[in-house]
């Protein structure tokens, strides 16, 4: 909107505005559904605490990327909108993991001895 000219005026159709609002909120649906992903591999056995935690500097550089390909456009604003909720909910998801992602077999065999 700052380059209107005598010569150039934004038009912008209602196309295009929901094109936009509909990538958007699907891009930010998807990354609010990361700590249910997460916690859906540490049952199958894919991830744990630990591993997301000494992998935290990957993920915040994958974060960026993925925010920077998904949004719209190409200014940081946008990609900091984007970025710090996936940073965010990253941090959550180890956290999730940690309570309710799969618990280690070495608990569940002293409680079955135990039993016998």
């Amino acid at each position: 909107m700052g380059y209107t000219t005598d010569f150039l005026s934004p038009l912008p159709t209602v196309t295009e505005y929901f094109s936009l609002a509909l990538r958007l909120l699907i891009a930010f649906g998807v990354i609010f559904e990361l700590p249910v992903f997460m916690v859906l591999l540490a049952k199958l056995g894919m991830v744990n605490g630990p591993f997301l935690s000494r992998n935290r500097k990957y993920a915040f550089l994958l974060s960026f990327i993925i925010a920077a390909i998904v949004t719209p456009t190409p200014d940081v604003v946008n990609q900091l909108l984007m970025a710090v909720p996936l940073v965010i909910l990253y941090e959550v998801s180890i956290v999730a993991v940690r309570l309710f992602g799969k618990k280690s077999s070495g608990a569940g065999e002293m409680e079955d001895g135990e039993d016998n």
